[in-house]
């Protein structure tokens, strides 16, 4: 057997008490909008899911993510009227539905702890695994840290919310990013005084999840997908 077969046997391994928890943190993982007023995150808690997100996979590690913590509250507060800004362009996009739109409470950039901008980096030339879908493999790698960093969240008891109505060109000229970087997430993090049952979305009665047996489909797409075994 070689070094390197002994080495994937040795690997760690997780009891089904580990899964259970991993699978409770998945099921309690929500999008948040209300947090906790004057609130903070400690710096080791912070820097721990900051480390999660870091974890994260990525197509031919190229680490395609960059994170900007906004400490600045002047700057928070013009972040603050960009997401204003497209709210109400949204609600103009939406139609008879706009009014109901304004009445959702779809962010938390003034209440939250810590607000953190997620950054797609410039490309750093990387073609390993992304030759075909360059600008596609590194979102997606982005979208594996942000989801790290979203459980490693819950885990911590925190409530984390991702915010994207903004415009992407004037975010990225508030906090001077480089040629080719663009904002893709705010990303509103803190604690909160209660968890949701149930997405926001769907207590509001915005609109409903749909079953995962609506999305498998077998050797091919299908109007009809087969139910999950």
């Amino acid at each position: 057997m070689t070094n390197e077969a002994v080495d994937l046997v040795a690997g760690e391994h997780f009891t089904a008490a580990d899964r259970a928890s991993f699978y409770r943190v998945l099921a309690a993982r929500r999008d948040m909008r209300h947090f906790t007023p004057a609130a903070s995150v400690d710096a080791t808690v912070l820097h721990r899911v900051l480390q999660a997100a870091h974890d994260a996979p990525s197509v031919g590690l190229m680490q395609s993510w960059r994170f900007v913590r906004v400490i600045d509250a002047s700057l928070r507060g013009r972040i603050a009227e960009l997401v204003d800004a497209e709210r109400v362009a949204t609600a103009a996009a939406l139609g008879e539905r706009g009014d109901e739109f304004l009445q959702l409470k779809v962010e938390g950039v003034r209440d939250c702890a810590e607000l953190i901008v997620a950054v797609l980096a410039p490309d750093d030339g990387t073609v390993f695994g992304r030759r075909t879908m360059p600008r596609d493999m590194a979102l997606c790698s982005l979208a594996c840290a942000v989801q790290n960093l979203w459980l490693a969240a819950r885990a911590e008891n925190l409530g984390l919310g991702w915010v994207s109505m903004f415009d992407p060109e004037a975010l990225a000229r508030l906090l001077h990013l480089p040629l080719g970087a663009q904002p893709m997430a705010l990303l509103c993090l803190g604690p909160v005084p209660v968890f949701y049952d149930a997405p926001m979305l769907e207590q509001t009665g915005w609109r409903r999840g749909r079953p995962l047996s609506e999305f498998v489909h077998v050797d091919g797409w299908s109007d009809a997908a087969p139910s999950s075994s």
